[in-house]
């Protein structure tokens, strides 16, 4: 495997010194071409083989498809591993449950320390992609603000993923279906706003709902198009602000859960939660798992979905990004230019 690519070095040389780059990956970064970032807890914490490896392939495949290369965001052995290679991955989807740590900011030095596998949630795959130089990710669904007890109405929870902090602090685009249905999402827009990160939803009016079209909720932005959100994004990160820029896909159509069945199955996996006493890192897995139960797999196959789409529309934002560095490539980069 090759060591980290030209761009790797803005990254601190403690995390230098322990990436891992692909060598398809770091070619790629070199010569300018597009590349998207995917994390690994959808693998090792999201689905059950042999569900998370198809699904994993998929999403780098959806990622060729777009014109952009793939990589796949792990840790194992002290390194972070900034493309996985087949094998890595099935090892990855195969390791024993329970063995595989689940790595983000806050918990990225000891998943490194422990040595063996962990996988990247949002925040610890946005350091290892931007040291290596990649400025695109997808993902299925950010964390955020969880939602108060309901016994405890006009209260915000405490509980809030390093998730937003990260978008705050590293200047990558995130494509995702939105944040995560179980999350308090009005709440979770508002620490969005106060970070400085702008949310922008493709296609349509509303914030995208995870599961379901809509949140219900009116997006911070919206854009037409992929071609739009390109213009936009590249934009932003010209700005040299340091925040990252959230961009929402709507899940498809033809998976999508009503808004009404989204909600009210999250209302009472969290009802249920809450009476089994289900709380911190165990929570989200925990309602993920109980939500599916209740939408009888309907929910699952939704977030394949959703995954694979949001992999699809990030290879083509990549793709668009990349051309906007080259003035005489495309419209992205002529319009950009105007401003």
């Amino acid at each position: 495997m090759s060591g980290p690519a030209p761009a790797a070095i803005r990254a601190p040389a403690g995390i230098r010194e322990r990436l891992r780059i692909a060598p398809e990956v770091a070619s790629a970064l070199a010569d300018g071409r597009p590349v998207v970032a995917l994390e690994s807890t959808l693998i090792s914490h999201g689905f059950s083989w042999p569900e998370n490896l198809e699904v994993a392939r998929a999403s780098e495949a959806a990622v060729r498809e777009s014109g952009a290369v793939p990589a796949s965001v792990a840790i194992h052995g002290g390194r972070l591993l900034v493309g996985l290679e087949d094998d890595e991955l099935r090892a990855l989807a195969t390791a024993e449950r329970g063995s595989v740590l689940k790595a983000a900011r806050p918990s990225l030095a000891p998943a490194l320390a422990a040595g063996g596998w962990a996988a990247t949630t949002v925040s610890a795959t946005m350091i290892a992609a931007h040291a290596a130089g990649i400025t695109v990710f997808a993902t299925g669904g950010i964390g955020g603000v969880h939602r108060a007890a309901q016994d405890a109405p006009g209260t915000v929870s405490l509980d809030i993923s390093s998730d937003l902090d990260e978008l705050a602090r590293t200047p990558m685009v995130v494509v995702c279906a939105g944040p995560k249905a179980i999350l308090d999402v009005p709440n979770t827009l508002e620490v969005l706003e106060t970070r400085g990160v702008p949310v922008i939803a493709i296609g349509q009016p509303e914030l995208p709902g995870f599961y379901a079209r809509s949140a219900g909720i009116a997006a911070p932005h919206t854009v037409p198009d992929e071609d739009a959100a390109a213009e936009l994004v590249a934009t932003h990160l010209a700005l040299g602000l340091g925040a990252g820029v959230l961009v929402c896909v709507p899940v498809p159509a033809d998976v999508a859960l009503p808004e009404a069945v989204a909600r009210d199955a999250v209302a009472l996996a969290t009802r249920e939660a809450e009476a089994a006493g289900v709380h911190g890192p165990d929570l989200t897995p925990w309602l993920l798992a109980r939500i599916a139960a209740i939408t009888d797999g309907a929910s699952v196959r939704a977030n394949t979905a959703l995954i694979v789409n949001d992999a699809r529309v990030a290879g083509r934002l990549a793709s668009a990004l990349a051309g906007a560095r080259d003035p005489a490539s495309n419209s992205v980069a002529a319009a950009s230019g105007r401003r």
